[in-house]
């Protein structure tokens, strides 16, 4: 189990020497924060954590108020096996095995499914629908875009977790009965799409983008080099056009296994002259980052270093049907 900072249950105060009104004085001072009715967790512990973070805490916490065994699913069981999704706002998610309709209450939505050839896992304590099952319904029922990034992720090895990869085959075996015609063409185009080459979910969301607003499919980790040797593998490559398109997450310049031994100020510095170096062989550079994949503020950049596009937005308008 990550490191989640312990959970206080408001039935467990006596245990900790609180009366009832204590709790609401300490939320009211920041002291505590109510993740869910009657749990609560250190202020400054919650305050420090990143918001996947805190999303998988609520989903623990979730867990700590069912009297039932419950099964986790979709962005909820994602969070869990730590795979990459998108988005900061999911409610907590779960199973339900009676067909009506699923329900939602207390943060969390429920959704039908039929527990025939339902694989689940129990991992970190908590029931959750394993990573094939998890992935392909994220696929049937999130956007395009959103749903690329978990397949790309576990196409790749999770090493840190010491998961394998899961390969095309399996994914598409793993659709079989349990999802209606439209669900199975959704999941079956991010898969054709999905790509493990993508080194990143910023990377994959990225592409999933760029081949939604109808531009060229990029090269991935294009090998540049000059007189010197090899320069760099990039992101993204589009040959016409000789550009070069870079995702910058954060974790490029505070993660340690990004920093290769550099320090933040440091790493700045040497993608400053990487990139310098790149644009000496007569290539532009485009470089985006999370705040820049959202309203189509990617599309505009690309557009603007002249990313060639394999259809016209014209075109695109004049094939939606009119009203």
């Amino acid at each position: 189990m990550p490191d989640l900072p312990p959970l206080l249950l408001s039935r467990d105060r006596l245990l900790h020497g609180l009366v009832p009104n204590e709790l609401a004085k300490r939320v009211r001072s920041g002291a505590l924060v109510r993740v869910r009715h009657g749990i609560y967790v250190d202020g400054e512990a919650w305050r420090a954590m990143k918001p996947w973070e805190q999303y998988r805490l609520r989903v623990q916490a979730a867990a700590e108020t069912f009297e039932k065994p419950t099964v986790f699913a979709r962005h909820s069981s994602a969070s869990v096996w730590g795979i990459s999704t998108v988005g900061l706002h999911h409610p907590v998610q779960a199973l339900t095995f009676k067909n009506d309709g699923g329900r939602s209450r207390a943060g969390v939505s429920r959704h039908y499914t039929a527990p025939a050839g339902l694989n689940v896992v129990r991992r970190e304590g908590l029931l959750v629908t394993d990573r094939i099952r998890t992935v392909l319904d994220l696929a049937a029922f999130t956007p395009f875009a959103e749903a690329v990034v978990p397949v790309d992720h576990v196409l790749r090895p999770d090493r840190a977790r010491r998961l394998p990869a899961v390969t095309k085959a399996e994914l598409e075996a793993g659709i079989g009965s349990n999802y209606s015609a439209t669900a199975g063409r959704r999941i079956r185009a991010v898969l054709e799409f999905a790509d493990p080459a993508s080194g990143s979910a910023g990377e994959s969301w990225s592409r999933a983008l760029i081949h939604v607003a109808g531009f060229e499919a990029p090269v991935l980790q294009q090998e540049i080099r000059d007189r010197d040797g090899l320069v760099a593998y990039t992101d993204f490559y589009w040959k016409a056009s000789r550009t070069v398109g870079e995702f910058d997450g954060v974790e490029k310049y505070v993660k340690p296994e990004h920093l290769n031994g550099l320090t933040a100020s440091q790493a700045v510095v040497a993608e400053k002259k990487r990139e310098n170096r790149i644009r000496a062989t007569g290539r532009d550079v485009v470089r985006w980052d999370w705040a820049d994949l959202t309203a189509g503020k990617l599309e505009g950049l690309l557009a603007a270093a002249g990313v060639p596009r394999r259809r016209t937005r014209s075109a695109v308008t004049d094939a939606q049907p009119r009203p």
